[in-house]
């Protein structure tokens, strides 16, 4: 867990000072647009999980904020990470390949991927994750003023999406900079780091897979809807789990073929308020049967013109 590793980033800490806003935006995209925030960080201190509003926006353990991208295609083109605030650089990492964690695989104690830290001088430190290889643009003991470039959205260490991890710390304490004093009873906090505060929403997606036939939600629920493959005849179904959905929100889906070409699209619009939902769209094989390769499909939740979450799935014909 990056939680538990986060630590080798943050070994020289500095005396806390009182609570005073200073984060901006630690990377260049704009939110609802080009990218979302996909987690916050977990403020239950039980087994359970809950994001600063007592909302479904987190994992148990979770230490940090995750900007996601929309897609792999983003990345690609390059995506700044940039200084959240005036500080120090005290340490960096540049080795980690970009690809997605396979599961088991030993990282070393670097879950993080390449990194950067920045300690700001007011008893705050920030650590920025999952950065691109060879992206890196800071050395250690260099001065950063806000929003200096420090590299790129990466796909490095524990994660299989693009997204910044940025986690902020109070010497060796993690702190949730929405609610740093966790005064916030589930309601609009009180207290922030963010100089200008990102929007919540409490809507979400669970997960978002690839099937064979249009699942149920106990199957989607359990993960038996799952495929990682599929074999030229059958049917390319992409399905989604939200949550607390609004009626006029929309879910779109797309499909990405192995030549880089549209496989389908499809918008799902709802017609009332859910508190959980799944929708599923997909296509039946063509006569001469799907091309072999890798497909990847992706899902937005929408909200207006405001893109509240994204997520992707991966499926080979073979």
């Amino acid at each position: 867990m990056i939680r538990s590793l986060i630590a080798i980033l943050i070994a020289s800490a500095t005396p806390a000072v009182a609570d005073v806003s200073f984060l901006a935006m630690p990377l260049d995209c704009v939110l609802g647009e080009t990218c979302v925030i996909e987690d916050y960080p977990d403020v239950d201190p039980t087994g359970g999980a809950s994001d600063y509003r007592c909302g479904l926006k987190t994992r148990d353990g979770h230490s940090g904020t995750d900007f996601a991208l929309l897609s792999f295609e983003q990345m690609d083109e390059g995506v700044r990470v940039i200084a959240a605030a005036d500080g120090r650089v005290e340490a960096i990492r540049n080795t980690r390949p970009d690809q997605p964690y396979v599961p088991g695989t030993d990282l070393n104690g670097e879950e993080c991927g390449n990194a950067v830290r920045i300690n700001h001088g007011n008893g705050y430190q920030s650590v920025y994750c999952h950065m691109k290889l060879g992206s890196v643009r800071v050395t250690p003991g260099q001065r950063v003023v806000q929003g200096q470039l420090l590299g790129e959205v990466g796909l490095s260490g524990l994660t299989n999406y693009p997204h910044l991890h940025l986690t902020i710390t109070q010497g060796s304490e993690i702190i949730d900079p929405f609610a740093p004093g966790q005064t916030n009873a589930c309601s609009d906090s009180r207290e922030t780091l963010w100089l200008d505060t990102p929007r919540y929403s409490d809507a979400g997606l669970f997960t978002v897979g690839v099937s064979d036939a249009v699942p149920d939600l106990d199957t989607v629920q359990s993960g038996a809807a799952r495929r990682t493959t599929l074999s030229p005849e059958d049917a390319m179904v992409l399905y989604a789990h939200a949550f607390h959905g609004d009626a006029y929100d929309r879910i779109d889906f797309t499909m990405i073929g192995p030549d880089n070409r549209e496989v389908f699209t499809h918008t799902a619009r709802l017609d009332e308020d859910q508190a959980q939902l799944m929708r599923a769209y997909g296509k039946r094989a063509p006569d001469t049967g799907w091309v072999s390769g890798d497909y990847r499909g992706y899902v937005q939740l929408i909200r207006g013109n405001t893109i509240l979450a994204v997520r992707h799935a991966d499926v080979r014909v073979r």
